[in-house]
């Protein structure tokens, strides 16, 4: 925190709908600001698909340098289609910040909001509120852009270490027990695939040594394949779930489905010093500058980032900031806000407004 006491936030809008879906979260911040002792200092910089479309770069180093120096990072959306690398993949600098900052914790609330419809049968009454525990450094991820490819085969490199994992469930032993002290039911559970490849033996071996010294946390193990099979069944036994990169990837997809899609799900990555937010949703260029992007999951990452703020810094406004903020967004659906992806007719500024106006 600077000398006097504004959280100086790293804004990245990115590009197509990302710096949509952030002017709305940004305001839900300012009203904040007004209507707490909390003081914000924003400063945006360029990052993404079009910024490397001009410069050949997919952020500047003038980027890295604030996201550095901030307390927390806010990022809307990065990458196009149309625009890629020489070896055609997508411009991705939000993983790029993960690899730079360490960010090896990625978390993935999955919470169904009153009034929004869930494929699941039963969510309506049960509910839903869970959090994916991505690792977000290595796994599978660990190889992007060192792939070894032929005329006869090709081959990636999946990697799991020690180091990394070991504070991947220290971070989630702790997660569990914080939602714990919120009312949820602060379990744990470690999805793998350690009944077939030796690297999950050993990430399950960790978590075990892990949950030994959390004794109060209940924690389960379950292979992924059996875990999905669950998730679509029944997603209100789960609580929180740890897992490695490329698992997560697809289970924070499949979990944002449940509970509306990924213009309703938030998500952090998190190391030990810096933080990224941002919604889980990317840059739907088919939709860009019409006003239909939902911004519910932007503000949703922003409320995270108070909280982020609240543990780091001991700030307890911060902490009471994000619930407001997520009781307002229930609110606003309660109140019969309806985004066009479910059929309605309310686009972005309807949504943030009517954010705005529960808070």
């Amino acid at each position: 925190m600077s000398a006097n006491n504004a959280l100086h936030i790293a804004v990245l809008p990115g590009d197509g709908i990302g710096p949509e879906v952030m002017a709305p979260a940004l305001e839900v911040l300012r009203k904040i600001e007004n209507t707490t002792d909390l003081k914000f200092r924003f400063t945006e910089a360029a990052a993404g698909a079009n910024h490397y479309r001009e410069t050949g770069k997919s952020m500047p180093d003038s980027t890295v340098k604030l996201c550095e120096e901030a307390d927390a990072i806010l990022l809307g959306a990065c990458g196009l289609p149309s625009v890629r690398y020489p070896d055609n993949t997508e411009i991705m600098p939000q993983v790029e910040l993960r690899f730079h900052f360490d960010l090896y914790a990625g978390v993935r609330p999955a919470r169904l909001i009153p009034g929004v419809p869930s494929p699941i049968v039963g969510a309506d009454q049960r509910g839903i509120d869970l959090v994916v525990i991505r690792e977000s450094t290595e796994g599978l991820f660990a190889s992007m852009g060192k792939g070894v490819v032929t005329h006869e085969d090709a081959r990636e490199t999946l990697v799991i270490t020690r180091k990394t994992s070991e504070r991947l469930f220290e971070f989630s032993f702790r997660l569990a027990e914080r939602r714990k002290t919120r009312g949820r039911p602060g379990g744990l559970t470690c999805v793998d695939k350690a009944n077939v490849f030796k690297a999950f033996a050993f990430f399950r071996e960790m978590f075990d040594e892990a949950a030994q010294r959390h004794p109060e946390v209940k924690t389960e193990r379950l292979y992924v394949d059996a875990c999905s099979a669950m998730l679509v069944k029944r997603p209100w036994d789960f609580d929180v779930m740890v897992m490695e990169n490329m698992f997560g990837d697809i289970l924070s997809d499949m979990t944002a489905g449940l509970i509306g899609g990924m213009g309703m799900a938030p998500s952090a990555d998190i190391g030990d010093r810096h933080a990224v937010f941002q919604p889980c949703h990317g840059t739907a260029p088919d939709i860009m500058g019409q006003g239909k992007a939902n911004p519910t999951g932007m503000i949703l990452s922003a409320a995270m980032m108070l909280d982020w703020l609240a543990d780091k810094h001991g700030l307890e406004q911060a902490a009471e900031a994000c619930e407001r903020i997520e009781r307002a967004v229930d609110k606003a659906y309660a109140q019969g806000i309806k985004p066009m992806e479910f059929g309605g007719r309310n686009g972005t500024a309807d949504i943030g407004n009517a954010v705005l106006a529960a808070l």
